[in-house]
């Protein structure tokens, strides 16, 4: 820790409010009141206790800082800047602009030194109780005596509202349990939303709430207090068994006359006449803009060089344990590149032809013949392994007295689940899956959306995929949630129709690299489809079966119902009607198959198509075209046994033979 100059902290502390004052003001858009409140605590983070190197933001040992008040981003952008990391002064002058690296939310992957993707509230927290969980993985996993190369913290700054959120409740709960003694929150409790004073509806005592959960917890009167502040992080930093919340009381839109402690600050510009005030109350030039003063540069220049010593320090030590400990080495250095250690053929066994198995059950099969040779993979469900079937044998729980486990309990808390992947996955050094029922994606769809937005490869396991999981009814039945799933940009769903289908879609999910990947299972048991057949899953379709005359319509399916296509073009074959059969695990990887690839699937002059899916329709008129037909879900389910539910809402052999006859 440094004790700085008080002058050249207040100073710097000055520089980066006015600062976030101008972006707001130049931008007439933006989230003015947080920084001002914030600032102090944020530079004494940032200047005693963050290790971190500006000139390469991608350090692997760096602390990492997470901004879940996202809508304060002008304080993050104003502390890279001054930091030294890439970005500009011109680009705090574009703030909110198109094509800016200073977006009105913290964007991961556009901005140099942006950990994650922030803003929607909740979600930074919980994202951070990923990232603790990675580095005390990874340091119960490959740190020796005397070579602590993963080593460090994760700081949050969340504001009122991510404790509102109820995914930042799931991930405090969490954490707490798991003991994530080296992540710490700072609380900017300025007591202001949107809507007004957080009385409104919230008042809790949440530093009770915390302690409930587990956590050690610290409270700062003065949000001006630097010494008060820097205490308290000097605190958390000695409690290693507990994570830390440190409420530090702050004033929304701190020195403004007329708007700090108001709402009106939360995210609207205060106006120019109003920043000259602020400025004057700062002692400030009341028309300067965007002004850096040289002694704030040198001052962050100086701290810049103790986050290079520092990782060239990690580097030595780094070199010296890759010659001692070669393999241990050699595994985390695959698992930050990705890179799959085997022979894929020769170690995942193909499934026997016509064997009936689930394919969550195939997808478990597959999980424990790679987990041997894949030490960086690990992952868990929300209290439900037992029935997705990713419980990993011999690996170990993931737990406070077994950090190095490989099997993750998340409990029944699905949202900060997919929250805590993300923060897994943008750590690096491991790769992590989750799994629930299909149903319940509805639950965590924001954070798996975040994993597609910063293209982050988080495998999602969703098991129980249709109203073909039977008794449990149509509360557990999905219906909707396929076609939500394929509408998230950047999301690679696959649904396979068998195990080895199965097998093929985790080889792709583990291939894929930048984007995360949903795995859609059956509960019911499905027929083993040929084996030499499944390798055209990379191409998102193909052909699985040709009528032995000629063709005279197509029918396309995605998972179980792809054996019910398959039955009925056999059927059809005896009565003298000529069907492909296309199985369709997945349309992204359609879409991006080679142009040749998919006339060959689906000749344009093949114009009789008929989709077979037991989930809502929507989308796959672009697959049959304006002659084509649909069979799906208009309603929700029921309970019964699965072959009973399917029979009754449309999807056996008799129906689609029915629907074709019709047609014809």
């Amino acid at each position: 820790m440094q004790v700085e100059d008080a002058n050249i902290a207040q100073l710097a502390i000055t520089t980066i409010r006015t600062l976030c004052l101008d972006q707001v003001e130049a931008a007439k858009s933006g989230h003015p009141g947080m920084p001002l409140g914030a600032a102090p605590m944020a530079y004494v983070l940032w200047s005693r206790f963050l290790k971190h190197n500006p000139k390469d933001p991608a350090w692997f040992n760096r602390d990492r800082f997470v901004l879940s008040a996202g809508h304060g981003s002008a304080l993050l952008y104003a502390l890279l800047h001054l930091s030294g990391y890439d970005l500009p002064l011109e680009e705090l002058k574009r703030f909110r602009q198109w094509g800016s690296r200073t977006p009105g939310h913290p964007e991961y992957g556009l901005t140099p030194g942006v950990e994650t993707t922030t803003g929607p509230l909740g979600q930074g927290f919980a994202t951070a109780v990923g990232m603790a969980m990675a580095e005390a993985h990874l340091a119960a996993r490959y740190n020796r005596d005397g070579y602590p190369v993963v080593d460090h913290f994760t700081y949050t700054i969340a504001s009122d509202g991510d404790l509102m959120e109820g995914v930042a409740s799931e991930a405090a709960s969490l954490a707490g349990h798991l003991g994530l003694g080296k992540l710490i929150a700072l609380y900017d409790d300025n007591r202001i939303s949107i809507e007004g004073s957080t009385d409104l509806a919230f008042r809790e005592d949440v530093l009770k709430r915390f302690e409930a959960y587990g956590w050690h917890t610290l409270r700062v009167a003065d949000g001006n207090d630097l010494e008060a502040i820097a205490e308290a992080i000097r605190q958390a930093r000695e409690e290693l068994h507990r994570p830390s919340l440190i409420a530090v009381r702050t004033h929304i839109a701190w020195g403004s006359p007329h708007f700090q402690d108001s709402a009106q600050a939360h995210g609207s510009p205060l106006g120019a006449e109003e920043v000259r005030l602020i400025k004057r109350a700062y002692g400030w030039p009341e028309d300067a803009q965007f002004w850096v003063p040289d002694a704030v540069r040198d001052h962050f220049a100086a701290l810049a060089e103790r986050g290079r010593q520092q990782q060239a320090a990690w580097e030595g030590l780094w070199l010296r344990y890759a010659q001692v400990f070669p393999r241990d080495a050699q595994h985390l250095d695959e698992a930050r590149r990705g890179v799959i250690p085997f022979d894929w053929e020769k170690t995942v066994a193909r499934f026997a032809e016509g064997e009936a198995m689930a394919t969550r059950t195939a997808s478990g099969r597959v999980l424990q013949q790679i987990a041997p040779h894949l030490p960086w993979l690990w992952g868990g469900s929300a209290d439900l392994a037992p029935s997705t079937e990713t419980h990993l044998p011999d690996q170990g729980d993931f737990h406070r007295h077994n950090y190095g486990g490989r099997n993750l309990h998340f409990g029944v808390r699905e949202h900060a689940m997919a929250a805590a992947l993300n923060g897994i996955s943008l750590h690096g050094g491991s790769r992590a899956y989750g799994a629930t029922f299909l149903i319940f994606s509805d639950y965590l769809k924001p954070a798996l959306r975040l994993s597609s937005m910063m293209g982050q490869p988080v495998i999602y396991i969703f098991t129980h995929d249709s109203i073909g999981l039977g008794e449990d009814g149509p509360t557990h039945q999905p219906v909707e949630q396929l076609p939500a799933l394929r509408a998230i940009p950047g999301l690679l769903v696959i649904r396979p129709a068998d195990a080895n289908e199965t097998r093929e879609a985790w080889r792709i999910a583990l291939e894929t690299q930048h984007r995360p990947v949903a795995l859609v299972l059956s509960r019911q048991k499905l027929p083993t489809l040929p084996a030499e057949k499944a390798s055209g899953l990379r191409h998102g379709a193909y052909v699985l079966w040709e009528p032995q005359r000629a063709i005279d319509l197509v029918l396309l399916a995605s998972g179980s119902e792809v054996a019910l296509a398959l039955a009925a073009a056999q059927r059809l074959e005896q009565e003298g009607v000529g069907a492909r059969v296309v199985s369709m695990p997945s349309w992204q990887l359609f879409e991006e198959a080679p142009p040749a690839w998919r006339e060959h699937v689906l000749p344009p002059h093949l114009t009789r198509r008929l989709a077979i899916e037991a989930a809502a329709p929507l989308g796959w008129e672009r697959y049959v075209g304006a002659e084509g037909k649909v069979i799906g879900l208009h309603r929700f389910g029921a309970s019964a046994p699965g072959e009973v539910v399917m029979r009754h809402l449309g999807f056996s052999v008799e129906h689609l033979l029915e629907a074709v006859r019709r047609w014809r």
